[in-house]
């Protein structure tokens, strides 16, 4: 009898234990762990990439709605993106963006939807550049799968246009002040 009630207040013990274990964000299967712009120089492209790691279960037809702020203006820019299972991290990436500011915030939107639909999670976040899109040339450097070099860039003349396109809105006074 006594044995039985230790066996049965050790059982209480463990179990106690683990419950107190269990994940309290299980809510939000899933977690910023990363977010940061690329700058492809060869191609002339920059993209936003978000890093998101798995912290509890999806369906298995689960998919991520981005939206990412036009940082040349207009309308977001949306993107749909399956969740496979397997996946232990999640990698959402826009499609090229021009006008990127240095040090202004700009906002992204994940909605994590289930095949019908239905919001799953919600995250909101910014992402601030460290470097201006000044640094990028207008036109990319090389052409074709074997990297050619980009003859609108080098001439035949052996000279080289760099040139920066002139198509992004000028920076509020508050942030020509920053760069």
């Amino acid at each position: 009898m006594a044995r039985t009630k230790l066996l049965s207040l050790a059982a209480c013990a463990v179990l106690a234990v683990l419950s107190a274990c269990q994940r309290e964000d299980v809510k939000e299967p899933l977690k910023v762990s990363g977010k940061v712009f690329i700058f492809n120089y060869r191609v002339a492209q920059a993209t936003y990439v978000i890093t998101l790691a798995r912290n509890g279960p999806l369906p298995d037809e689960s998919f991520a709605v981005t939206k990412f702020e036009n940082p040349a203006g207009g309308a977001p820019i949306e993107t749909r993106t399956k969740i496979f299972p397997f996946w232990e991290k999640v990698a959402l990436e826009s499609p090229p963006v021009h006008c990127i500011v240095k040090g202004k915030p700009y906002a992204i939107s994940i909605r994590v939807v289930d095949k019908e639909g239905k919001r799953l999670q919600a995250i909101d976040t910014t992402l601030t550049s460290t470097l201006d899109q000044t640094i990028m040339p207008s036109k990319p450097l090389v052409v074709g799968p074997i990297y050619t070099p980009n003859p609108e860039v080098f001439k035949a003349d052996g000279t080289r246009d760099y040139a920066q396109g002139a198509d992004c809105p000028s920076p509020p006074s508050d942030q020509a002040a920053v760069n």
